[in-house]
C-alpha cells in the first residue's frame, strides 16, 4: 500500500492561489489607489495598470505621470519576489490564505534601491509589466522588470530593483 497523498483538486490549488495573491496585493494601498490588478499563470504575474485619468502627469501630450510608471515597476518587481519567495509555501498549504487576507502576512522582503530607465512615452491606455528574479539569496534578492502597452517588444520602461530579504523566523 503506498503512501502517497490524492492530489488535490485543481480548483482548491487554484482557490489557494488566488486568495494568497489577493491577500498580498491587499496589503498595499497604493495599488488599490491605482487599480492594478494581476494577471497569474501558474507562477507567473503580469501587472496590469489600467488607464484611468489621474494616472495622467502630462495632459499636453498626454502621458502618464513618471512616478506612476516607476510605481507599476516597483509594485510589479516587489509582488513578484514576494510571490516567488512564497511559493513553496503557498503550495503545500504552510502558509494560510485565509490568516493572510485577515493581515497576517508573513514578513517581505524591503526595497534596498530603484532604478528606472524611461525608453518610451507612457500613452493614455492600459500598461502591462512583468518581472523577472534574477538573483535570490538569504540576504537580497534582484529584479528586473519591463512595462510595455501596446506591444510587448516596444517597452514604454524598464527598472532593476535590489531587495533585502527577511531573516528567517525563529
Amino acid at each position: 500500500m503506498s503512501d502517497r497523498r490524492k492530489p488535490e483538486p485543481v480548483q482548491v490549488i487554484k482557490q489557494r492561489r488566488d486568495a494568497a495573491l489577493s491577500a498580498l496585493v491587499s496589503g498595499v494601498p497604493y495599488i488599490q489607489y491605482l487599480g492594478i490588478h494581476f494577471d497569474r499563470r501558474g507562477d507567473e504575474l503580469t501587472a496590469i495598470l489600467p488607464y484611468d485619468d489621474k494616472i495622467i502627469g502630462n495632459p499636453v501630450l498626454p502621458a502618464i505621470h513618471g512616478g506612476v510608471t516607476a510605481a507599476f515597476l516597483e509594485v510589479t518587481a516587489m509582488m513578484t519576489l514576494n510571490w516567488t519567495w512564497l511559493w513553496a509555501d503557498i503550495e503545500s498549504g504552510k502558509l494560510d490564505a485565509e490568516e493572510m487576507a485577515r493581515g497576517a502576512l508573513p514578513r517581505l522582503p524591503k526595497t534596498i534601491d530603484f532604478t528606472v530607465d524611461y525608453l518610451r512615452t507612457g500613452l493614455p491606455r492600459d500598461a502591462y509589466a512583468r518581472a523577472r528574479v534574477t538573483r535570490s539569496g538569504r540576504r537580497y534578492a534582484s529584479v528586473q522588470a519591463e512595462a510595455w502597452q501596446d506591444n510587448h517588444d516596444r517597452p514604454i520602461a524598464q527598472a532593476t530593483a535590489h531587495f533585502l530579504m527577511p531573516r528567517p523566523e525563529g
